[in-house]
C-alpha cells in the first residue's frame, strides 16, 4: 500500500498487516488473554465527545508542550517499544529516532532496543528517554543508566507493569519468539512475505543491542528470569539516588500509588497497561486518568499511553489532565509499513487530526484544553 493512500492510522496497520509475516503482526497487534483491555482502550475514548466553543480565532493553532524538562512541539512523544528492528530489520530505531527528530519531539527508547545508544544519538539529537525495567542486578542497572547518560538520554522511565511477562496468547500460537526461530509455521507465514523475510536474512541477527542475554534465551525467557518480582517502592528510591534527571514511574493506575511515586521522589505519573499487553481486564488508561490527575494534584506531570489512534484521543486526554501522551502502535505500524517514511507519516496524521480538532472545538493552544469541552456520551 502506498502512504499517498494512507489517510488514518487505521490505514497505517493495514499497510503493516500487507509488509509482515503473520506471527510479527500478531505481536504488534496483540495483547493479553482475551484482549478485553486492548479493545477498552481505544473503545473508551469513542465514549467521549467534544464540545464546540464558537467563534474563537484559530487562525493560530499552537500544540507545543514542556514535559519532563523537555520542549515537544506537539503534545505526544515515542512510547518505548522493545526490538523495533524486529518491524524493520534495516533501520528499526534508527527510523523512529529519525522521525521523532524531525518532527521536534522526544524519543524514548527501551531497554531491550534493538540499535545502539551511540547510533541514536547521532540521529536524534533533541531531547531522549530512557526506559528501564526492574532488574534484579543493580550493578547492571548502573552500567546501563551511565551508557544512557552518556550518549545524551536526559530523562528516565522505570516500567513497572511486567514482574512476569503478559500471557500474548497469540505469540505460542504462531511460534513467534525473539529472536525468530525457524519452524514449519514461521516458514510458511514468512514465505508469503519474501520482501520482509529477505530484509531479516540479510541483516544482522535481532535483539536486545544494549543489553547481553543468553544464547538461546528468547526475550520472554530473559524478562522473566531478570526482572525482579520481589521489587517495592525502595527501588524508585535507590534509583532517584543514582539518577539525576527526571524519573517517570510507567504503569501506574492507582491513584493511591501517585503518593508513593511523589515521596520515593520521581517527577511524573506515566498511566500505562502496556497497550493491553500485561493484564487483561485492566481498565482503559484513559478512564483511570481522572482520579489519578485529581491524586497528583500539580504534584508531578502526567504522561498517558494506550488507544492513542487519533488527533482528537489526544485532545481528550490532555483535556481531562494529561501533560503529554505517548505513542505506541500508531508509529510501530508505520515502521512496519514503510521505515522511517512511515513513522513520519503517523506523526504527520496525529499532528493533523490534532490541529484540526483543536480548530473545530475552538481552542487555539492546547494549554488552553479543559474539561468543558468533553461530553460523556454514556
Amino acid at each position: 500500500m502506498s502512504l499517498k493512500r494512507v489517510h488514518n492510522i487505521a490505514d497505517l496497520r493495514l499497510a503493516a498487516k500487507k509488509r509482515l509475516p503473520k506471527m510479527i503482526f500478531d505481536y504488534i497487534d496483540g495483547g493479553a488473554d482475551d484482549e478485553q483491555t486492548l479493545r477498552r482502550n481505544t473503545a473508551a475514548f469513542r465514549d467521549i465527545g467534544l464540545v464546540q466553543n464558537t467563534l474563537t480565532d484559530v487562525s493560530t493553532i499552537d500544540t507545543s508542550v514542556e514535559i519532563m524538562g523537555a520542549k515537544s512541539a506537539l503534545p505526544f512523544v515515542i512510547a518505548p517499544t522493545a526490538t523495533s528492528r524486529l518491524f524493520n530489520p534495516r533501520f528499526g530505531e534508527r527510523a523512529v529516532a529519525g522521525a521523532a527528530q524531525q518532527a521536534g519531539i522526544p524519543y524514548s527508547m527501551s531497554t531491550l532496543g534493538s540499535v545502539p545508544f551511540d547510533e541514536i544519538s547521532a540521529i536524534h539529537t533533541g531531547p531522549k528517554w530512557f526506559q528501564l525495567y526492574v532488574w534484579r542486578d543493580h550493578s547492571l542497572v548502573e552500567a546501563l543508566l551511565t551508557k544512557a547518560k552518556a550518549a545524551g538520554f536526559t530523562a528516565l522511565i522505570l516500567t513497572v507493569d511486567t514482574p512476569v511477562a503478559g500471557n500474548r496468547e497469540r505469540d505460542p500460537k504462531n511460534d513467534f519468539t525473539i529472536p525468530p526461530v525457524i519452524t514449519p509455521r514461521t516458514a510458511w507465514y514468512g514465505a508469503q512475505r519474501p520482501g520482509f523475510m529477505w530484509d531479516i536474512v540479510s541483516t544482522p541477527m535481532i535483539g536486545p543491542a544494549n543489553v547481553e542475554a543468553p544464547a538461546g534465551m528468547g526475550v520472554v525467557d530473559f524478562i522473566n528470569s531478570q526482572f525482579d518480582p520481589t521489587v517495592t517502592w525502595d527501588y524508585v528510591r535507590w534509583l532517584r539516588g543514582v539518577w539525576d534527571g527526571p524519573i517517570a514511574i510507567k504503569g501506574i493506575s492507582r491513584p493511591t500509588d501517585v503518593e508513593k511515586l511523589v515521596e520515593a521522589g520521581a517527577d511524573c505519573v506515566w498511566i500505562s497497561n502496556h497497550g493491553g499487553r500485561q493484564l487483561d481486564t485492566a481498565p482503559a488508561t484513559i478512564d483511570l486518568l481522572p482520579e489519578i490527575r485529581e491524586a497528583t494534584a500539580g504534584r508531578a506531570q502526567i504522561v498517558l499511553d494506550s488507544g492513542i489512534r487519533r488527533g482528537s484521543d489526544i485532545v481528550k486526554a490532555l483535556a481531562m489532565g494529561a501533560d503529554a501522551v505517548a505513542i505506541g502502535r500508531a508509529y510501530l505500524f508505520g515502521l512496519a509499513a514503510a521505515g522511517e517514511p512511515g513513522v513520519a507519516k503517523a506523526i504527520e496524521i496525529l499532528q493533523t487530526e490534532l490541529e484540526r480538532t483543536l480548530a473545530l472545538i475552538g481552542v487555539p493552544s492546547v494549554k488552553d484544553l479543559d474539561e468543558q469541552i468533553l461530553h460523556r456520551n454514556r
